[in-house]
């Protein structure tokens, strides 16, 4: 994983803007496949950007999102642009996902359409940290006065919606009407970071009320102040981000029972009991071995295997998770920088994969930390 790097996508190249105008320093990465990211710092920060252009659509949103997560192993993945208003939320209002919505899923029997949706929730630690940037209020000066951010529901699909009196309008109030806002990307991002493991945040600002109004007019006044608007808030998150993840802490739940204190002076521990514990100060723990994954390895297939036996994890969930337990293992075999990065990759798509079993959602999240300090 790239600690200090957030990678940035877009639909549309006004939102490209947006963003890019917002970074310093800025070089061009080419993929191999023909795609090009620009990589830059957010002024004034630390936080390295790596920005892409999706185009329109849920499909390509997932074909770039997973091919920037693979080729940048990123802190999180955060998707910003432009989205219509679902009820009354404010022209360039920033809107963040809590869940997304893919809205088109559905089965057609003789006395309706019944809705079958698909939905991803926003990673627990990104909202958390966006929650905390919206009550402070001072995620960026530069934005108009009174621009508020709100958190809930964003429906996606694949159609531009402007009308509240069409069918597909009254659908969507019927089936989704929790969700904030609308639009045709973010059903494929979510999709793209739940199967790779990394966290995922949609970022939107409001430019229509998707209620018949919307003209090419009305675009050109108030697409780029919205995207504006979501640029600034999704910038202000990357930020955040990467200072978190930098920050040490005192406690590693990698080894139950352990802390580690990386800075000089007294750790105090106060317990009923301590049993099996192991205190490190004035430096690291020790690095772990490739012994050691493998071990951990083995133990989380033989978990796997106890999980899928017991009911709660299903056959083709169960059959992708040992598909990439062997990837992982296969690159334990070779103490490389890209044999380390395959091995994390993998685990984070095995971490996607087994999101609803916590407790070896958990051990995952604790071998991709340990990976970091392979020797």
């Amino acid at each position: 994983m790239t600690d200090d790097l957030v990678v940035m996508l877009t639909a549309f190249n006004a939102e490209y803007k947006a963003v890019h105008e917002r970074l310093t320093d800025v070089t061009l990465h080419r993929h191999d496949r023909g795609t090009r990211f620009e990589i830059g710092t957010v002024r004034g920060t630390s936080c390295r950007v790596a920005l892409g252009l999706t185009g329109k659509g849920p499909q390509s949103a997932a074909v770039l999102a997973e091919r920037a997560i693979q080729e940048f192993s990123p802190a999180a993945l955060v998707f910003v642009g432009v989205a219509g208003a679902l009820w009354d939320t404010p022209l360039g209002d920033v809107v963040v996902a809590t869940h997304v919505y893919a809205y088109h899923g559905g089965t057609s029997e003789d006395d309706g359409l019944k809705a079958r949706p698909r939905v991803w929730e926003a990673d627990h630690g990104v909202s958390q940290i966006a929650q905390h940037i919206a009550r402070a209020g001072t995620w960026e000066p530069g934005v108009p006065p009174g621009t508020a951010v709100h958190f809930g529901a964003i429906a996606a699909g694949e159609v531009v919606h402007n009308s509240r009196l069409s069918a597909e309008a009254r659908w969507i109030r019927e089936h989704y009407n929790d969700a904030m806002a609308i639009e045709m990307e973010a059903a494929g991002v979510a999709q793209a970071g739940h199967l790779s493991g990394s966290p995922v945040a949609v970022v939107r600002g409001i430019s229509d009320k998707a209620d018949g109004t919307k003209t090419t007019a009305a675009d050109r006044n108030w697409q780029p102040q919205a995207a504006a608007n979501a640029a600034a808030f999704a910038v202000r998150l990357a930020t955040e981000l990467v200072r978190e993840r930098k920050q040490p802490t005192m406690k590693d739940n990698t080894t139950p029972g352990t802390i580690y204190s990386t800075s000089h002076g007294q750790v105090g521990i106060h317990a009923v009991n301590v049993t099996g514990s192991t205190v490190y100060q004035n430096g690291r723990p020790p690095s772990p071995t490739t012994a050691d994954l493998a071990v951990e390895l083995a133990s989380l297939r033989e978990q796997l295997s106890h999980e899928h036996a017991g009911g709660r994890l299903d056959g083709e969930t169960y059959d992708a998770a040992q598909v990439e337990l062997d990837i992982a293992g296969g690159a334990l075999e070779s103490p490389t920088p890209e044999g380390r990065k395959t091995f994390v990759l993998a685990l984070k798509r095995l971490g996607g994969l087994i999101a609803d079993l916590a407790g070896l959602a958990a051990k995952v999240t604790a071998l991709v930390s340990a990976a970091k300090g392979l020797v």
